[in-house]
């Protein structure tokens, strides 16, 4: 189908306009139509591409960050774990700690701190007592025959378990109830 020359369509400045006067062959007007014509399917397949490669271009600048903070969570999640063990002793010196000790004040300061660190590095515990065990959250250290509470429910944390985000750091350590009749 032929393209007719419409007095709207713009014209570009180096190329001859016809008069009346200076009319150009019929074959001379066709092949410079159809040059522009290529030249207008050329320009939109490199519109096209150019906003693929912009998409391809934005894609890798996500992946790249997603990558980095992937890293910096890998990174933070291998020292924090060599402090955990650090924070459960702490924790175990608050326990058998007489309550009016004043060593028990600056155990409770330093757990403190260590906490608000952990919390501010997106570390948060696994929850754990009053919960049902969930093995992938939780490790059950024995089952404890208990009547009154439901089947699988956690009784005692014997070690916090900790995540950083939605990965796993370390499960908690529990105690599980076991109860083999129903509760309603």
């Amino acid at each position: 189908m032929k393209k007719h020359h419409h007095p709207e369509e713009t014209v570009p400045a180096d190329l001859p306009v016809a008069d009346d006067a200076s009319a150009e062959s019929p074959s001379e007007l066709d092949a410079l139509r159809a040059e522009r014509d290529q030249l207008a399917m050329d320009l939109e397949q490199l519109r096209d591409r150019f906003a693929r490669i912009q998409a391809e271009f934005d894609n890798a600048r996500k992946r790249e960050s997603r990558e980095r903070a992937d890293f910096r969570d890998f990174a933070v999640s291998g020292a924090v774990e060599k402090f955990l063990p650090i924070l459960d002793n702490f924790h175990l010196a608050l326990e058998h700690a007489a309550p009016n000790d004043p060593l028990r004040n600056g155990v409770e300061l330093i757990v403190k701190q260590m906490e608000e660190a952990l919390r501010s590095l997106g570390v948060t515990t696994v929850d754990t007592v009053g919960t049902p065990f969930d093995p992938r959250f939780h490790e059950a250290l024995e089952s404890v025959p208990s009547p009154d509470l439901p089947d699988h429910q956690i009784i005692t944390e014997v070690r916090r378990g900790y995540r950083i985000k939605d990965r796993l750091l370390r499960p908690a350590l529990v105690r599980v109830a076991s109860n083999p009749t129903p509760q309603n």
